[in-house]
């Protein structure tokens, strides 16, 4: 996938030649494997597969000549794989999807996943309505709507002038991949600015007191329904002290000493790499 995608929420009149579908059995998606790369279904319609969706939702289309549109399906919990196909956690699919598939896949999944859990009002218990024109269901008896919901979250790297020249501050959590070390990260608080996250988790984590505050940028992150807004952050006061449930351990890092960090595809890998290409 090289095109750029329109989100949209009404989907064509009628059929207009194969479309992308993302095709879930619980939270793991369809695809193909083809040596190290993986590809998900290019069909008309499911049954092309031999498939039925528990429920489907458009999601949009490619900016191709014609358009190619892009759908999600949630498929009824044990369905087999179709010869030649497999259910693959998102997570594994890293580096395996191309970049803007695997974005796409993190779209679908989020949204698929919102409108299975939203069949009922959280407030009267009654079913709901998805909108024609709007990303939203809605409640006919008491008028209640809900949206898919985001979960803001920040991630901060935090840089300090050493004695061997510019420095990082990596962190291992307890769950991270063997050897792999990040940069600080943290869900917002109800109540809490951007800023005040920032100061808080790194604090909380790591025991360091930060200055300087300034966003590098976002990315959706479904892992799950979450928005990661990215920082830059110096240096200001303190010694690492670990909050030990969440993190293993902690250091300043020169360019000459970075140790295995996320994948490419991540904001973490970018805050990281641009580090780097300062300093070096």
């Amino acid at each position: 996938m090289n095109d750029s995608f329109m989100a949209q929420v009404t989907p064509p009149a009628a059929s207009e030649g194969l479309a992308f579908w993302f095709i879930f059995n619980g939270y793991s998606l369809l695809v193909q494997q083809d040596g190290d790369a993986a590809r998900v279904p290019r069909l008309n319609a499911l049954t092309d597969l031999g498939l039925t969706a528990v429920r489907q939702q458009y999601l949009g289309y490619m900016e191709t000549n014609p358009p190619t549109h892009v759908y999600s399906a949630e498929l009824p919990r044990g369905t087999a794989a179709p010869d030649d196909w497999e259910f693959k956690s998102l997570r594994k699919l890293f580096g395996r999807l191309d970049d803007e598939c695997f974005w796409l896949a993190g779209r679908a999944i989020q949204i698929m996943d919102w409108d299975r859990t939203h069949q009922f009002c959280g407030k009267c218990g009654q079913p709901t309505a998805s909108q024609a024109h709007e990303r939203a269901k809605r409640c006919p008896h008491c008028g209640h709507t809900s949206y898919p919901r985001l979960n803001p979250a920040m991630i901060v790297r935090v840089t300090r002038a050493g004695e061997n020249g510019p420095e990082i501050l990596l962190s291992r959590g307890h769950h991270f991949p063997p050897g792999r070390y990040s940069v600080q990260a943290g869900f917002v608080e109800p109540g809490e600015t951007l800023e005040e996250c920032v100061q808080r988790e790194v604090c909380e984590e790591v025991n360091i007191k930060v200055k300087n505050i300034r966003y590098f940028g976002s990315q959706p992150w479904p892992f799950p329904n979450a928005l990661m807004l990215a920082f830059t952050a110096e240096y200001e006061s303190g010694d690492i002290v670990l909050e030990e449930e969440e993190v293993a351990d902690a250091g300043w890092y020169t360019a000459k000493n970075i140790p295995q960090i996320p994948p490419r595809i991540s904001i973490a890998n970018r805050l990281i790499n641009d580090f780097l290409g300062q300093t070096r």
